[in-house]
C-alpha cells in the first residue's frame, strides 16, 4: 500500500498556504487588514480538514504562516518522508536539489536545498538546520525544527541565497493511523521578487 499519493496533496497544501506570503510593497497596501502580530484565517477546507492561517509581524519583511492538517498517514510514514532529505525533489513543489551535508546526531543534521524559481527570477537556495525533539511518555508528539543559516557556506551567484526558511512542524498520532500536522515557520526569499512570484 503506497502514500504517496496523500504526502503529495500534503506537500502541495503546504505551498499554497505559503503563497499567501506578501511583498514589502503589498504589506502597505495589506497595513489596514488588522493589527500585526495577530494570526489571521486565510483558508478553511473542512473536506479536506486543512486550515491556514497568515500573521504580519512588525519586524519581518513577509507575513508568518501557521497550518493546520490531517495526514491520512501514521506519524513514522510522514517523518521519514520529511527526514529522507535526498528525495525532497520528490516530495515538495520547485525543490530542484536536495543534499544531506552534515549530521551531527540522530537527531540534528544540516541540509541544502535549491528552490526553482518562475521563470525570469534567479533560482534560490537554503543551508537549514534541523532538529528533532522525539516523542516521549510525557510528550506525545514529535516536533521538527528547521531554521535558515545563510552564512553556512559562501553564497554561489546566480542562486540568491534565501533569508529565512524557519518553521517548526509538531506531528501528533491521532486514531485510524492519521496524523495531525501543525506548522509554524516564516520563508524570506531574499533579493528582489514579485509577490506573485512568492
Amino acid at each position: 500500500m503506497t502514500r504517496k499519493p496523500t504526502l503529495r496533496v500534503l506537500v502541495a497544501t503546504i505551498f499554497f498556504a505559503l503563497s499567501t506570503a506578501s511583498s514589502a510593497d503589498d504589506i502597505r497596501e495589506l497595513q489596514d487588514t488588522g493589527p500585526a502580530n495577530e494570526w489571521r484565517l486565510i483558508k478553511h477546507d473542512a473536506r479536506k480538514n486543512i486550515k491556514a492561517w497568515d500573521k504580519r509581524d512588525d519586524d519581518k519583511r513577509y507575513r508568518s504562516f501557521k497550518l493546520d492538517l490531517m495526514i491520512d498517514a501514521p506519524v513514522d510514514v510522514v517523518a521519514r518522508t520529511y527526514f529522507d532529505v535526498e528525495n525532497y525533489p520528490r516530495w515538495f513543489w520547485e525543490v530542484q536539489e536536495a543534499k544531506l551535508l552534515k549530521k551531527v546526531s540522530s537527531s540534528e543534521f544540516y541540509y541544502y536545498l535549491v528552490h526553482r524559481a518562475p521563470v525570469s527570477l534567479p533560482n534560490r537556495d537554503v543551508f537549514i538546520h534541523a532538529v528533532i525533539e522525539p516523542m516521549t511518555a510525557k510528550r506525545p508528539f514529535v516536533l521538527f525544527k528547521l531554521n535558515a543559516v545563510p552564512d553556512y557556506l559562501p553564497a554561489k551567484p546566480p542562486l540568491v541565497r534565501m533569508r529565512a526558511e524557519d518553521m517548526v512542524i509538531k506531528w501528533t498520532p491521532m486514531p485510524n493511523n492519521q496524523t495531525r500536522e501543525e506548522v509554524e515557520g516564516y520563508i524570506d526569499p531574499s533579493g528582489d521578487i514579485p509577490a506573485w512570484a512568492i
